[in-house]
């Protein structure tokens, strides 16, 4: 029995399907969203990383877990929620699965669980972790990342962690905030971009990686999952290509749309929603240029396709499902 946390979400779609061609049995662990897996052959469980009890029934006679379950937040730490469900969750994921004689543990963790500068150096395993004055989002996967390879390391769990960079691709039904963010700009809803880049992953590529990781992967190490740096002009340009719809040949620098970023979250408050740019990620835009896959290529065969191929198919499939 394989168990997936995170099941619905857009790794964790994606991450079922793999498992399901394989041939595998998969439980997945949802809260309330299942539209990911709806009409997919798993056993379908409630659990909150937050319940160790509901952890330990879920893990019951699991032979792997993948625990993608996390909350992430461009927003800070929002009341505490992020540092609980991205720390606590972890150790509890770790204590069901020791109590549940789970074979091997694969965590999912983040690229932002590194420090990003110097942002022309190439970023490594080696890097240091992300540490207080960093986002709440980027601490709490540094600390969840510890406390899996803690455990790791004494000796108490098999597991790795793995590390994807920005993930795109199909299956991305909520949509993630790169899925609205490319649907945004095939809508033409953007007068302009914004400077900056990041490293774009496709989500096949990651799940790959991460069965990979749970197949060959040495016990108590950590994989980064990346994919190809690209601007946001960039990423622009592809998704013209593709759409046909002309991509904003404004480009706003990070300084300004930062400002623009301080007044959209203060707006946000006031209707409740989440703008796609706030100044944290904006502050992700001017991250690391050159995030190295090296470790994973040698050690799992990690393999990331063209950046082009990932947009193409990404456009393709929310046309599929009539997204756009």
């Amino acid at each position: 029995m394989t168990v997936v946390t995170g099941a619905a979400g857009h790794v964790g779609g994606n991450l079922v399907r793999a498992l399901l061609e394989q041939g595998r049995q998969v439980r997945a662990v949802v809260r309330n969203d299942r539209r990911a897996i709806e009409g997919l052959d798993v056993e379908v469980v409630q659990a909150d990383v937050l319940d160790l009890d509901s952890l330990v029934q879920a893990f019951r006679g699991a032979d792997t877990v993948f625990h993608l379950a996390a909350q992430i937040s461009i927003v800070g730490d929002m009341g505490g929620k992020v540092t609980r469900v991205n720390t606590l969750g972890p150790r509890n994921v770790v204590e069901a699965c020791q109590r549940c004689g789970v074979r091997r543990l694969v965590h999912f963790s983040s690229i932002h669980a590194y420090v990003q500068e110097p942002t022309d150096k190439v970023l490594d395993e080696t890097r240091a972790l992300s540490g207080p004055k960093a986002p709440a989002y980027d601490r709490s996967k540094a600390s969840g990342q510890q406390i899996v390879l803690q455990a790791a390391r004494e000796k108490r769990l098999d597991a790795v962690v793995v590390n994807p960079t920005a993930v795109i691709g199909p299956h991305d039904y909520k949509p993630s905030r790169m899925g609205a963010v490319i649907l945004s700009l095939a809508r033409r809803r953007f007068p302009a971009l914004v400077a900056g880049g990041f490293d774009w992953v496709d989500v096949r590529d990651v799940v790959a990686g991460a069965i990979a990781a749970e197949q060959k992967g040495r016990s108590g190490e950590n994989y980064l999952l990346s994919g190809h740096y690209r601007t946001v002009a960039d990423l622009g340009s592809l998704l013209e290509k593709v759409t046909g719809v002309p991509a904003p040949r404004v480009v706003v620098p990070l300084w300004l749309a930062g400002f623009g970023a301080l007044f959209a979250l203060a707006f946000s408050r006031i209707t409740g929603g989440v703008p796609l740019f706030t100044p944290e990620a904006i502050r992700a835009l001017n991250g690391a240029r050159f995030v190295s896959h090296e470790k994973a290529s040698q050690e799992l065969g990690y393999s990331p396709r063209p950046l082009d191929v990932t947009v193409s198919d990404t456009v393709q499939w929310f046309k599929s499902v009539g997204m756009l």
